[in-house]
């Protein structure tokens, strides 16, 4: 399994409060970088997880859409960050459930 994050309107570099984060958890984010949310890259997907982009994100005809509305971690304080990676956290461990044999 391949997964693949990427944003509509990505920064130019991931946030230092978000790589705090995920490096709290155990998450590698040393190659990490945004990536913009293109055709292609949603071409590619089997599942397309978006969190409220809405009219933003591209839509290819037969791929799986998932929408998990979370908050903006953009300029949020740490606790609130921690609080969305966790409850991506929850959604994707719930997920993988629902997809396993």
């Amino acid at each position: 399994m391949t997964v693949s994050s990427a944003g509509t309107h990505p920064a130019d570099e991931v946030e230092p409060h978000i790589v705090q984060a995920l490096t709290e958890a155990g998450v590698d984010v040393d190659d990490a970088y945004p990536k913009p949310l293109t055709e292609e890259v949603v071409q590619a997907a089997d599942i397309v997880i978006t969190m409220g982009c809405g009219d933003a994100c591209p839509v290819v005809p037969g791929r799986r859409y998932l929408d998990w509305p979370v908050a903006d971690p953009d300029a949020a304080p740490i606790a609130v960050v921690r609080d969305i990676r966790d409850a991506i956290d929850a959604r994707i461990t719930e997920l993988l459930t629902q997809l396993a044999p």
